[in-house]
């Protein structure tokens, strides 16, 4: 454990100098390149570059890496990377305000501050690639002991085995629990690795907490997988009622009053900046609709939304006008789609008018996209939970678009797997999610999705 330990250190200090490189890279390009900071003379220049290298490590010491953990998402990358870019730009111009640093700075500031921001993200990538590719060859491993004979542990092993880049190997299984306690009364104590699972019946509360402060002594992590039969095959989420652990079903971290008043003001930001765009295409649009097929260009339609009420979506017409349009999904080579209009839905330039709908309040940029009338009326009696997914606004782009499930459902299964990853969203969600969404729907623009017809 102390040698993986080191090795993750090695990784943090390597990332804090590859973070401090780019941003003096930065600073030397803006002295070389940028007008204004080329005319300051010497000791203005180098007192800008202590300040900014100064706040870079305040930033550090408060935000630290997190690159080297394992279960970690490009989402909580993201989430760091953003805290220390903001970070840096503002300290650096308050402490350079504070010490009466005369010459204009915000713009300069902005400019450091976007090229570290596209910096940082670049490097975390790289950096991430290294130490997937480092412990796929068998480098920084975390061992870990699996105890318990049970399928559900056999689950948890199966996870963390299959993929390499997350660095584990199993030290020891024991298939006994009782044989496994045996083993550690004795004076000379076997090595456990890093971690422990234990999947066991929660009622052997003395095993598990005698194993549990085992680990403790030994600052080896323990982790408790209840046993298959004690599985309930639902998402539960822990709540306090005072001193009482108490479990609900469904949580909803989108609809406490700040977090409702964070999404609503990033939804309205966005759609107005993303306006700009679809009010410069939209003659190109209006032209090429109008000569390949006869119509409004606007096309109407009713869907499912918020609390199960109706609304109306706008999209660019982008298929001839067909009695089908509110009961039947688009297909690959849908004979009712005309040239232009097969162009816009590969690049979702058939999406942008729902714009107003974000505006109106009728929908978000990220949520569960919302579905025909027809469509939910099918499912939610096919589909458990099928419904749950209207307890908060549709959005334009969703959790289970930008991973797979978009297009048509031919299967009742695809459409099962979509519910149940807007579902996950919804329990899952936080504003870094909601930008990490909106970043991979963007990819998605210039790398085509076979899905999207």
């Amino acid at each position: 454990m102390t040698r993986n330990t080191q090795t993750n250190n090695w990784i943090k200090r390597f990332v804090v100098f590859s973070d401090f490189i780019l941003l003096n890279c930065i600073l030397y390009a803006l002295i070389v390149w940028h007008p204004r900071m080329a005319d300051w003379y010497w000791y203005r220049q180098h007192l800008f570059i202590l300040a900014s290298n100064f706040t870079l490590l305040l930033g550090e010491w408060h935000g630290h890496t997190i690159i080297h953990r394992r279960l970690m998402s490009s989402a909580d990358v993201l989430k760091r990377v953003l805290q220390l870019a903001m970070s840096q730009t503002l300290l650096t111009y308050l402490f350079l305000k504070a010490i009466d640093f005369y010459p204009p700075i915000s713009e300069l500031l902005i400019t450091q501050g976007c090229a570290l921001l596209g910096g940082l993200l670049v490097l975390r990538y790289v950096e991430r690639s290294v130490i997937n590719c480092y412990r796929y060859s068998g480098g920084n491993i975390r061992k870990i002991t699996l105890v318990g004979d049970d399928p559900e542990l056999e689950n948890v092993k199966q996870k963390l085995m299959n993929n390499p880049a997350l660095g584990y190997q199993v030290l020891n299984e024991y298939k006994q629990i009782a044989d496994f306690v045996a083993i550690m009364e004795q004076e000379q104590k076997p090595e456990l690795g890093d971690e422990l699972y234990l999947c066991a019946s929660h009622r052997e509360k003395d095993v598990i907490k005698k194993i549990s402060r085992l680990c403790d002594q030994l600052v080896v992590g323990f982790f408790y997988i209840p046993v298959s039969v004690e599985v309930l095959g639902i998402n539960l989420k822990r709540e306090m009622l005072d001193d009482i652990d108490i479990y609900t079903t469904y949580t909803q971290p989108s609809q406490t009053t700040y977090n409702q008043m964070l999404k609503r003001f990033c939804d309205v930001v966005m759609a107005l900046i993303c306006l700009i765009p679809t009010a410069l295409i939209f003659p190109i649009v209006w032209v090429m609709i109008k000569r390949q097929s006869p119509g409004p260009v606007i096309f109407k339609q009713l869907r499912t939304g918020l609390d199960g009420k109706n609304f109306t979506l706008y999209k660019f017409r982008s298929m001839h006008m067909n009695v089908d349009a509110d009961q039947q999904q688009a297909t690959k080579n849908d004979p009712r789609k005309f040239p232009f209009g097969s162009l816009m839905r590969r690049l979702s330039i058939d999406e942008l008018p729902q714009l107003w709908n974000v505006l109106k309040g009728d929908m978000s940029i990220v949520g569960p996209r919302p579905h025909m009338l027809a469509h939910t009326k099918e499912y939610s009696s096919l589909i458990d939970k099928y419904m749950v997914r209207h307890f908060v606004k549709p959005g334009i782009t969703g959790w289970a678009q930008v991973t797979g499930c978009r297009g048509e459902t031919k299967e009742l299964w695809q459409m099962e797997e979509r519910v149940k990853r807007d579902i996950w969203y919804m329990e899952n969600w936080s504003i870094w999610l909601d930008i990490r969404i909106f970043m991979m729907t963007f990819k998605h623009l210039f790398f085509h999705d076979k899905c999207a017809y």
